[in-house]
């Protein structure tokens, strides 16, 4: 059983923020900000692949209420929501989760750097995501 799974079973102790019967929102223990909170479903999904499309719009509804409740609650101006979607792209638990992450100023916090696409390289890379859409 993955540690979020034992989290929603309360087999492992967590600070909780939010619960309903579709979806667990606790505090991040290693947080990049005071106040870091992760949503997960309660149902176990590895990622945005597996996860049905109605749970998903739970979740991000929840994500959403937490958010609105962290600039009021918090006084932040801010903050990042983050899904790291398999191994390759970060995702240390194996269980579908979004991090709620309060920026405040002068954070230091650094996002990713944007690169350039070669010429006519955009071009191929949006015909090869349109082909697999459906």
């Amino acid at each position: 059983m993955c540690l979020f799974c034992k989290i929603v079973k309360n087999e492992i102790p967590s600070s909780k923020v939010y619960e309903d019967n579709k979806v667990l929102a606790f505090m991040d223990i290693a947080p990049i900000n005071p106040g870091h909170v992760l949503v997960v479903p309660k149902d176990h999904y590895a990622n945005m692949e597996e996860i049905p499309e109605d749970l998903l719009a739970s979740v991000m509804f929840v994500v959403k209420k937490i958010g609105k409740a962290m600039k009021s609650g918090l006084g932040i101006e801010a903050y990042n929501i983050q899904e790291n979607n398999d191994p390759i792209a970060g995702q240390i638990i194996p269980h579908i989760h979004f991090h709620i992450i309060p920026r405040y100023k002068n954070d230091k916090l650094k996002l990713w750097p944007g690169k350039k696409y070669n010429d006519g390289e955009i071009d191929k890379v949006v015909e090869k995501i349109k082909n697999e859409l459906n």
